[in-house]
């Protein structure tokens, strides 16, 4: 018994020092730091350029600059900078943030958001992602869990875990594994991307237009028990909630000529 106490009162000790609080105020464990996050973004993101279609359309790549450019400057101090912003050719409605600042935007995504306010709700809900640490948030529980810490060094090289490492970042549906943020973390990406898209000059309403495209184009969506993701009119009617506090800050940005002009395609 003595031998299983004490690896057991580290690991305590260990969770109560990674204690750390999202944007929206709740309580996470974080085991990994940012610089390690940033390697593995990095890496994912090197990784998607060599295995996807890049698009080199000139509008198209400065349409979505644009629209996470404005979003990206809005940021806190600490993450703001150089995102890397890339268009993928891909028909699926998607897109994703990564830690290391890294922004993938799939050309189907087009097809439900079809203004820059709608493509702003998307790209705002995966910044939100990477500013509130889900993925480390994530990682670190996976690994409370029994992975282990070697899980930062899988992306340096091929490894059987390499698919879980991806899902974990978020990317599980690129990479053939279904580990997708919890219904917790994807609410809260909600909510708080809601607030950095409306800070950014974009309208917040458009989210409820955006959701309802999304709903239509589904096809049908699993009972919200049976998935990790909220369902479509559980997030628009979070969404809508939330627009008493993201549109005085979208009134405020205004006010301030944050007025991003970026053309839809």
């Amino acid at each position: 018994m003595k031998s299983l106490r004490f690896p057991a009162l580290c690991v305590i000790i260990a969770l109560i020092a990674a204690c750390a609080e999202s944007p929206t105020g709740r309580r996470q464990i974080l085991l990994f730091s940012d610089g390690e996050m940033s390697q593995m973004g990095a890496t994912a993101f090197d990784d998607m350029k060599q295995k996807m279609t890049v698009t080199r359309d000139g509008k198209t790549n400065a349409y979505v600059s644009c629209v996470a450019d404005a979003i990206t400057r809005s940021l806190p101090s600490e993450w703001r900078g150089s995102w890397e912003v890339v268009v993928f050719d891909d028909p699926s409605a998607n897109a994703f943030a990564l830690p290391g600042k890294k922004i993938g935007v799939h050309t189907g995504i087009f097809k439900v958001a079809t203004n820059a306010d709608q493509l702003a709700t998307v790209v705002g809900h995966e910044v939100a992602h990477v500013i509130a640490q889900h993925s480390a948030e994530r990682m670190s529980l996976q690994s409370v869990a029994g992975t282990g810490t070697q899980l930062v060094g899988v992306l340096l090289g091929e490894s059987q875990q390499k698919a879980t490492v991806m899902g974990l970042l978020g990317l599980g549906a690129q990479y053939g594994v279904v580990l997708p943020y919890g219904r917790a973390q994807e609410s809260e990406a909600d909510v708080y991307g809601l607030d950095l898209m409306a800070k950014s000059g974009f309208n917040p309403a458009a989210s409820i237009s955006l959701w309802e495209n999304m709903s239509a184009a589904s096809q049908g969506q699993p009972p919200e028990f049976m998935s990790t993701h909220p369902s479509h009119q559980t997030r628009i009617k979070d969404l809508q909630k939330q627009l008493r506090t993201a549109e005085p800050l979208y009134r405020q940005a205004q006010a301030n000529g944050v007025r991003p002009n970026c053309k839809a395609i």
